[in-house]
């Protein structure tokens, strides 16, 4: 059964996203795991499910008029097991994230409310770490998982790329290269810049990324959180390097970015888990919600501004 159950999900996952690649990141096992689970699948049923080119993967007739019915399974079982579960314990179960802050802020509210909908009595207890604490409290088990960025990592932990966003120029309106469409980096030499201290994540991978350029950036204002970096760019007192995701997502009548190039410097966040490791069903459910908004939901303002 649950053979058959793990081959039903895994072809939902390639027919959800076009790609065998892609499929076998988001299910944590090999491309080759994968195409076995398929192979089985297929052979149990006595038909094929996908068209396959060296290009893409398409559904078959008979897999077009299964997906809808697969999807249907999945929705039963997750659901049933996720009752049974929190009756068999008598409490609703709590997931615990450890992140960013700026991850925290700007996009796992809209996760959050998703996620409520359909399980309205499960709580959600966020950690906002630093990149180093995020990834401490995932391995000593404060966190069912964690957001955190490519670069911190450990020999048990996993990480999922989510997103690669830039670092961008945070200035106020009025600031003279606020006139500019790019702004390169030579271009705040001799500015007074406001950036996060010298241990953070964040500002190691600016550090190594300059490291080596004729002039060093003016790190006149030191801050622990990004957030307060931008209040001080708003108060006049400098301009600021962020990453993309800590800026405002709408337009703010004091605040504007601009994009950094020569270098263009990128920071990768993603889902770090326990190598081994089996999640809660609640946890691994919230994991989903938060996948789907990054990998199936074209529509959405963070693949659309980031992926590309």
């Amino acid at each position: 059964m649950q053979q058959e159950l793990q081959g039903i999900q895994s072809f939902v996952k390639v027919a959800e996203m076009g790609c065998f690649t892609k499929a076998s990141h988001f299910l944590h096992i090999s491309q080759p795991a994968l195409t076995r689970r398929i192979k089985k699948l297929e052979d149990s049923l006595g038909t094929a499910l996908f068209e396959r080119s060296t290009r893409r993967v398409k559904l078959t007739a008979v897999g077009r008029d299964f997906l809808s019915h697969a999807k249907n399974l999945i929705d039963f079982y997750e659901s049933s097991i996720l009752s049974i579960k929190e009756m068999a314990t008598h409490q609703t179960g709590t997931v615990t994230l450890s992140c960013l802050p700026t991850a925290a802020f700007y996009f796992l509210p809209s996760v959050i409310r998703d996620y409520n909908e359909h399980y309205p009595n499960i709580r959600i207890r966020i950690l906002e770490h630093s990149a180093s604490d995020c990834l401490e409290s995932v391995l000593n088990g404060d966190a069912d998982f964690g957001i955190n960025m490519i670069n911190i990592t450990h020999s048990n932990i996993e990480f999922t790329p989510l997103v690669n966003e830039p670092f961008v120029l945070a200035c106020k309106r009025d600031h003279e290269l606020a006139k500019k469409n790019l702004v390169m980096w030579e271009d705040l030499a001799g500015l007074k810049l406001i950036g996060v201290r010298k241990s953070s994540g964040n500002r190691y991978l600016i550090d190594q990324a300059l490291e080596g350029f004729n002039w060093k950036p003016n790190w006149f204002y030191e801050v622990r959180h990004l957030s307060t970096s931008l209040g001080m760019v708003e108060a006049g007192l400098g301009v600021a390097v962020v990453p993309s995701l800590a800026m405002p997502t709408d337009e703010h009548h004091i605040l504007v970015s601009r994009p950094l190039i020569e270098p263009v410097i990128r920071r990768t966040l993603g889902l770090v888990f326990r190598k081994d490791d089996t999640l809660s069903p609640a946890a691994d459910k919230f994991r989903e919600v938060l996948m789907k908004l990054w990998s199936q939901d074209n529509t959405s303002p963070w693949v659309s501004r980031f992926s590309r």
